[in-house]
Parts: structure tokens; sequence; C-alpha cells
């Protein structure tokens, strides 16, 4: 019964075990049930075997199957695999002992081992598992519980490396957040004042560039006499160069009416252009041959004159920005002669240089004279030499050589083409800059042919000429409609809005409207101007219009016009209630005064029309407006209560009925167009029929061969 012991003792370590893996209690009473059914096994053949077990092949197979659970038990602890309870076996008998059984069994099959069928081999795996090991439970214990608390450890590390990744990928997110708002902070708006800015920037190095470095390259002692300042300046100028390659990467451009701020699209969008070559060019390190060849050849900076487009981006910038636009152009134009006159008279310079001073009359004279050794004579005679030949003035000593027969040539042809050039641009744009006044006059010539053919009296002719002189003196000529035709609607209205909204919202009647109303009206406001003694409106007069004062001076005066009751100043507005058309008013639609300019005064017109069709899509608010009209007569004792209170006014009833008429028009024409489409399309569904059961009746129900197919399209056509 020795083995009955050795079994009842692995059972404790057995359920020891089961408890540290987190078994249940009721899995350890099973698996306890199961030794003790063992036991009694063993103990029945105890007998039996007991002879043969210790002996012979018994104890190699024992030894084997040791090996074998040692190998087992090791491979277990060293590689822990976590795997899911699949099946009901699984649950019972625990995911540990069923990967022990099968790498047994898996062993077993590769090293030949059967097992037998009534055989200790057939029994419990656990307790085989556990033969052997009766006599190290203390050990054992410990080694688990090192291992448990090594694979705590372990999951620990674990866990902290990971919370360690994940900080480390939201650290890379926010990174990636903060370069991304980074990257669309730098986006430089090409129409902002920031680009202008720096235009102007670069401007100054470009032109710098232009103008001196071909004198410095002509003249000897100019660059020879201020080295260090034409060395700081150039390096400088290249120091912008560099900084605008940077700006040009950082500006944006519209793609879909959006501007562009992803990094990638902003250099691939500039690397791609020809720009970004001829950048890079003028950036190219050519003064590095100064280390061989001496500091007096400017010339090999050259290149940095590609970098032009600036210049030229800057002068078309500054012209959309400036109110004087002529001017400009015309300075413009005067700027690009005289750099043309400066390189033309260093490059005759440097060719009197190669041919030799005083050789001949054409060239400069000898050097060693005095009085041209200067370097001031040197350049202003080369400048006024180029200034006679360009402007084709001539009075220049002729030439003598072939060489200088061919350069005077060419500059008698640029010379030619500088003239035309000066004189169609200047030409066109003082007729730009009279053009307004020229048109102006025109209108004015006009009405005094008329006035003269129409034999008009003198004090009136007077009258309106010097109306016309007080338009021209105060630059109220310009007829706002045809100035802002081009622009589109939106615009229209928020120009109108900045100037004229002011002055709308001080009319009583307006003031609560809603803002659509307010714009509708505003665009439809029409500046008008009166002479002084013109009269705005007279007492009966039908009313269309009403009148709000912009500017000057209105007196409301008797029958006499001489009597003034009332002066109405800037801000102040009548014949409101006159285009309402209110009913029961006692006056109608009459004027109740009359009005009259004292000095020249500003009006903005407002006509009935334009404020009922404007009207027309606000019917709150024309209840509204109705409404306040009628109060403000009611105050006035000018309305009749019974004629309010009576039905609809006819006049009302004879428009709309006018509009239904329109409307029912208009639907009648569009219903004879869709009727007469209608008809068309249905004769050629019948021609079409038509042909199909002719082709049925010729080929059959069958289909068309290809020939005959081919053959029944050009008849096809011709009836089409």
């Amino acid at each position: 019964m020795s083995i009955g012991v050795f079994l009842l003792e692995e059972k404790k370590k057995t359920v020891n075990k089961l408890r540290i893996l987190g078994l249940t209690h009721s899995l350890c009473e099973d698996a306890s049930s199961e030794l003790q059914r063992v036991i009694s096994v063993e103990g029945r053949h105890v007998s039996e075997s007991q002879t043969s077990s210790f002996t012979g092949r018994g104890a190699i197979a024992r030894l084997s199957r040791f090996v074998i659970s040692v190998r087992s038990w090791a491979t277990r602890h060293l590689h822990h695999e976590d795997q899911r309870p699949d099946s009901f076996l699984e649950r019972i008998r625990g995911p540990e002992l069923i990967e022990v059984s099968s790498r047994q069994s898996n062993i077993r099959s590769f090293l030949g081992i059967r097992e037998r069928p009534g055989g200790v081999n057939s029994d419990w795996p656990l307790a085989r598992f556990n033969v052997n090991y009766s006599n190290n439970t203390n050990e054992d214990k410990k080694e688990e519980k090192k291992e448990v608390k090594e694979e705590k450890k372990e999951e620990k590390k674990e866990e902290k490396k990971e919370e360690k990744k994940e900080e480390k990928k939201d650290d890379k997110k926010d990174d990636k957040k903060k370069e991304e708002k980074k990257k669309e902070i730098f986006v430089i708006d090409p129409s902002s004042n920031i680009y202008y800015n720096w235009l102007t920037i670069i401007a100054a190095p470009v032109f710098y560039n232009w103008c001196m470095l071909v004198c410095r390259a002509c003249f000897d002692e100019l660059q020879v006499d201020h080295i260090k300042l034409w060395l700081f300046l150039d390096y400088v100028s290249d120091i912008i160069y560099i900084l605008d390659m940077f700006v040009r990467f950082r500006t944006g451009f519209l793609e879909q009416g959006l501007l562009v701020q992803d990094e990638k699209k902003l250099r691939e969008h500039y690397t791609e252009t020809m720009q970004f070559k001829l950048d890079v060019l003028s950036l190219l390190p050519t003064d590095l041959a100064y280390l061989k060849l001496g500091l007096n050849y400017p010339e090999l900076r050259f290149n940095r004159l590609l970098r032009i487009s600036r210049l030229f981006e800057f002068f078309d910038r500054t012209e959309t920005r400036t109110n004087y636009p002529n001017m400009f152009r015309i300075g413009n134009l005067v700027l690009y002669i005289l750099i043309i006159i400066h390189w033309n008279a260093c490059i005759y310079f440097a060719i009197s240089k190669l041919i030799g001073f005083g050789t001949d009359s054409w060239v400069y004279p000898n050097v060693s004279i005095p009085e041209y050794g200067r370097l001031s004579r040197k350049y202003i005679y080369s400048l006024y030499w180029s200034t006679l030949t360009l402007t084709t003035i001539g009075e220049t000593p002729p030439p003598v050589k072939d060489e200088e027969y061919l350069f005077v040539v060419i500059d008698f042809l640029v010379g030619v083409l500088i003239f035309a050039t000066i004189v169609g641009n200047v030409g066109s744009m003082i007729s730009n800059m009279n053009a307004s006044r020229a048109e102006f006059q025109a209108k004015v010539d006009s009405i005094k042919q008329y006035m003269h053919f129409r034999k008009v009296t003198k004090d009136l002719e007077a009258r309106v000429i010097k109306w016309f002189d007080y338009l021209w003196t105060n630059k109220k000529t310009v007829d706002e409609k045809e100035v802002l035709k081009n622009l589109p609607d939106k615009l229209k209205a928020e120009i109108a809005i900045n100037v004229h909204l002011d002055t709308l919202k001080k009319v009583r009647i307006f003031q609560d409207c809603e803002a659509g109303l307010l714009i509708e009206l505003v665009l439809k406001l029409k500046p008008t101007v009166f002479s002084p003694g013109d009269y705005i409106c007279k007492k009966g007069d039908i009313g269309r219009e009403m009148y709000i004062i912009k500017e000057g001076k209105l007196a409301v005066v008797a029958d006499d016009g001489i009597t003034q009751f009332v002066v109405l100043s800037d801000g102040s507005y009548f014949g409101e209630i006159s285009i309402l058309n209110i009913k029961g008013s006692k006056s109608g639609n009459r004027r109740t005064a009359n009005i009259r300019s004292i000095g020249y005064s500003d009006l903005f017109c407002l006509s009935k029309d334009d404020l009922m069709e404007a009207l027309t899509e606000y019917p709150e608010a024309k209840k509204a407006l109705e409404e306040k009209g009628r109060q403000i007569l009611m105050k006035d004792n000018l309305i009749d209560e019974e004629a309010a209170k009576a039905g609809a006014d006819p006049k009302d009833l004879e428009e709309k009925v006018e509009r239904l008429e329109t409307a029912l028009d208009t639907l009648q024409t569009r219903f004879a167009r869709l009727l007469a489409e209608y008809t068309s399309s249905q004769q050629k569904v019948k021609q079409r029929l038509a042909r199909v059961e002719t082709r049925v009746k010729k080929y059959g129900s069958g289909t068309l061969s290809v020939g005959e197919a081919e053959a029944e399209k050009p008849e096809e056509e011709k009836n089409q």
C-alpha cells in the first residue's frame, strides 16, 4: 500500500497546484475523487505488479516517463500560454492538464512508446505526472511561489511597457497635431499685406543688383574704392534671396477657391514652376571664383539678375493698390527707360575700354587726360552718349570700326522702340487721365447745343451751366450704376450699405424694418442734385418719390415762394406717406407742402415703384409700414377712419388682376411650347413604330442580319 500513500500525498500536491492556478473548490473535489479511484485500482494490482515494477523493463519505462514528465513540466513553466477553455472538458480539467497530456502523447508518439489498455499509461495523467515527485513537495511549493511572483513582476513590467508605448504614441499624435498647426500658421496669403511688405523688401536687393553690378563691372574705380561696402551689400542681398525662397515655399495658392495650406502641396507647386529653377540659379555661389580671380570681377554675380520677376511683381501689386495708377504707370515707364540708358552707357564704356581709350573719335577719350580721368566724368559722359543715341537725337561722333558700327545700329533700333513706347504709353496715360473730363465736357456741349437750338432763355441756360459746374467741381459727375455695374450683386449691396444705410435708417417708417428690405431699398436709392431756388415738390403734386436730404438745406415755403415755415437740413426726409397709398388718407397721394432748395442740395430719391417692387417680397413689412403711416396720419388728423375701415381699394384689385393676367399669359405661352414639343415627339414615335411594323412584315419576327440592318440605316437617315 506504499503506492496508495504515495498517491495520497500526490493528491495534496495537486490540489495545492490547482489552488495556485485559481481553480474552484468543486474542481478540487472532482480531482480528489478521481485520485481515490486510481488508488483503489492500484491497491488491487499491487501484489501482482510489485515484483515486476521495480526491475527489468518496468524500471526503464518508468524512468522514460519521468524524463518526459520533467521535460513537459519545464516547457510548461518556461512557455506560459494563455489558452481559452473552448470545450466542456477544458472547463472541468483545466487548460494546463490538457496541455501536459497532449504534450506527453505527442512525445510518446515521437519516441514510439505505446499505451497499454490496462496499465499505468491509461490512468489519470496527473497521477502519472506526479508519481516520482513525492519527496520534493516543499521545494516545489517554493519554486511555484517564486514562479508566481516572477510572473506577476513580468506582467507588471509588460503593463508598464505598454503604458509607456501608449504615452509615446499619444505624444507623437500631439506632436503631429502641433506640427500641423504650425504649418497652417506659416502659410502666407498672396493677397495679404504681409506678402506685399515682403515684396517691398525683396525688390530692394533686386533693384540694387540690376543697377550696380553692371556699373561696378565696367568702372574699375567704383569697384576698387568701395570694395568693403559692395561685399557687405552683396551678401546682405544674398541672405534676402535665401529668405525669399523660404517665403516662396510658404506662399499659398488657391485651389477650388480655398487657400492651400498643405506643406507638401506648396512645395510641389513651387518646385514645378520655372521660377524655382531661376531662383536656384540666382543663388549659385559663382562668387567663389573670387578666391582665384580676385575681388575685382563683380560680373561673376550676374546670375543674381535672374530674380527680376520679383521686381515686376512688386510693381504690379503697387499699381493695383495705389490711388493714382496713371501717375505710377508714368513713373514706372520712366524708370525702365533710365535703367536701359544706364546699361547702355556702361556697355559703351566697356567697349571703349576694350578697343582702347582715345584710339579714335567714337570711343571714350584718353583717361590719361585729367579732365577725363575722373570717375564722375566717365559715367556722365557715357550716360550722355547713351541718352543721345537711344533718343535718336544723334549729334554723337560717328563710329570708325566695324564693331562700333554694329553697336550703334543696335542702339538705334532699341532707341526707336523706346521712343515709340514712350509716345504710345504717355499718350494713352494722358488720355485716360482726361477721359472723365472729356466725357463730361461732351455732355455739356450737347446740352448747350440743344438749348441754343431750342432758343432757351439766357437765365435758364446760365442756371444749367452753373449746375454742371457744381457737379464737376464737387466731383459728383460719377454715375454710380455705371461704375458699379461690373461688380457682383453682393459687393454692390455691401458698397450701397456702407454709403447709404445710415441715411436710410433715419427715416422713421424704416427704422424697424427687416435687414433684407433695407438692403433692397438701399440699392434703389438714386442721388439727385438741386440748384438754388429749385422746387423739389409743390403743393398738390402727385407724390411718386420720397426724399432724404444728404447735404444742403431745404425750406418749406408758402405759395408765394418767399415765406419760410421750416428749414430742413441734413438727415431730414419727406414724402414717405404719399408713396405708401394708405387707405383713408385725406390728401391721398398728393403733396401737402411746397419745398424749395435754398442752395445746392444733394438728396437721395426713392420712387414709389421701387418701394412697391421691394415690398412684394416682404408682405409683413408692407403691413407694418402701412400701419406706421396710418398712425402718423392719425396724429396729424389727416385720415378718414371710415374710409380706412372700408374694403380693399379698387386700384389695388386692378393691379392684382393685371398681375394675374400677365402670369396667365406667361403660363399659356409655356404650355403652348410644351404642347408643340409633345406633338413633335409623338410624331417621331409614330414614324419609328411604322418603320418597325414594315420591317417585321418584310423580314418576319426573326432578327435582322447585319447586312440588312446596315442597308436599312440610310433609309432611316433619309426619313429623319
